[in-house]
């Protein structure tokens, strides 16, 4: 294939080229081609070669990455010695049932995973005590075989402590990393065997907020690259703040944006972000709250505009709750977003124009709701109920967005993330 510059007439849908991704492994999707065609152009006209190199490839018994018709699905067990785990489940989606496949041991409070874009690496936190005083690390795992086997490359320091959330960018040579406890984020870079390099960037937040008890200090919660890779969102619960910074991906390093940071109102305690799939909407779980917070995104500047906040509780509840994750179906229609104390998940319509709807507000099926996943076809949503030491499967209504029960819930201890391969 010539490396000279072409001109593309057609372009892959991101979710086009993980299929393809996924089936193809290593041997054809990680050529230099191919990886710098990210974040998804390529001729259309090359598809129907590239599949037929896909045929020829599946029909090689070595092949790492041939996938059983069943999807394959990482969840972390958020605890030490023995217990701390991350589980490969085989997913059948017509029965919601949930079959072990493999189980990696010896990580340490496993709280939060991210997958490589091309799914051959598995990143996670590994802390030995998790939220003391010595930093933690992020652990690169390769993906061996289509059972979910992992092979540890390397584990690198967070620079931090209670890290709790990692992202991968489109190009899959960053990873950046959330720490609650000190309230900091940073980037590491990824060598070309998936493993990592020491953290090329640090940036420590400042500042507290309303709440005496949880908001004394900067706490980062997550840490989000943006859809054109060109950008990366932090959402501090200590501050209050959703704070931008720019990604240079050819270093891998964070420096502040020119929109610094958006204030969220005194108490919201942003947890979790997800942009919707067009791109032009972010969507932000306020854990203290209790509320969804959506804002309109300019991708060519890399701001945020906030639109309207909507709560995530029925009107009449009295109770302790807090909220957790938020997740958008593939098709950009429908929001969920979790209730821990009510135990439950609050449903919204996404409108044209980004705005929610509430629809419905559904029972977890366990108690504290912590981590969604949502599957690649949007007709299964798989909640990991922590404390309740279980994942309970809902089939999704594409009509309506309502929840129904898929199955019996699957027994495992503290789950904490669920990863879809």
């Amino acid at each position: 294939m010539s490396a000279a510059p072409m001109r593309l007439e057609y372009e892959l849908s991101r979710e086009e080229f993980r299929a393809l991704s996924d089936l193809s492994g290593s041997r054809l999707m990680s050529t230099p081609y191919f990886l710098n065609c990210r974040p998804s152009h390529m001729p259309r006209p090359l598809l129907t070669t590239l599949l037929l190199a896909v045929t020829c490839l599946m029909s090689d018994s070595t092949l790492p990455f041939a996938q059983a018709d069943d999807p394959l699905v990482f969840i972390s067990a958020f605890a030490s010695g023995e217990g701390g785990a991350i589980h490969a489940y085989r997913l059948d989606p017509q029965s919601g049932r949930l079959t072990l496949s493999e189980k990696t041991g010896d990580v340490e409070h496993p709280f939060f995973l991210a997958l490589s874009p091309d799914r051959r690496f598995l990143y996670s936190i590994h802390a030995d005590q998790f939220g003391g005083k010595a930093s933690e690390q992020v652990a690169a795992y390769r993906i061996v075989n289509a059972s979910g086997s992992l092979e540890l490359l390397n584990r690198q320091s967070t620079h931090g402590t209670a890290s709790c959330y990692l992202d991968v960018d489109a190009t899959g040579k960053t990873v950046v990393v959330a720490n609650y406890s000190t309230g900091s984020v940073a980037s590491l870079p990824v060598n070309d065997d998936g493993s990592l390099g020491e953290a090329v960037s640090f940036i420590q937040h400042s500042g507290s907020s309303v709440n005496p008890q949880r908001q004394t200090g900067p706490n980062a919660h997550c840490i989000v690259v943006s859809p054109d890779n060109r950008f990366v969102f932090a959402a501090d619960l200590g501050i209050d703040k959703i704070l931008g910074y720019q990604l240079d991906a050819s270093n891998s390093q964070l420096t502040p944006h020119r929109q610094a940071f958006v204030r969220m109102p005194p108490g919201a305690g942003p947890r979790h972000l997800t942009f919707h799939p067009n791109g032009q909407h972010v969507y932000v779980i306020n854990e203290l709250a209790n509320s969804v917070t959506h804002f309109d995104y300019d991708s060519e500047e890399g701001f945020l505009f906030e639109r309207a906040i909507l709560s995530t509780l029925p009107e009449d509840f009295t109770g302790e709750s807090y909220c957790a994750d938020v997740k958008i179906t593939p098709n950009g229609r429908y929001l969920y977003g979790t209730n821990r104390g009510h135990d439950s998940i609050a449903c919204y319509r996404i409108a044209e124009d980004g705005q929610l709807t509430l629809l419905d507000i559904t029972p977890s099926g366990g108690k504290g709701p912590q981590n969604l996943a949502i599957t690649s076809d949007g007709s299964l949503l798989l909640c990991a109920n922590m404390p309740g030491n279980n994942v309970q499967l809902f089939s999704i209504d594409p009509d309506t967005g309502s929840l129904a029960s898929a199955g019996e819930p699957l027994s495992i201890t503290s789950p904490s993330c669920i990863m879809l391969k």
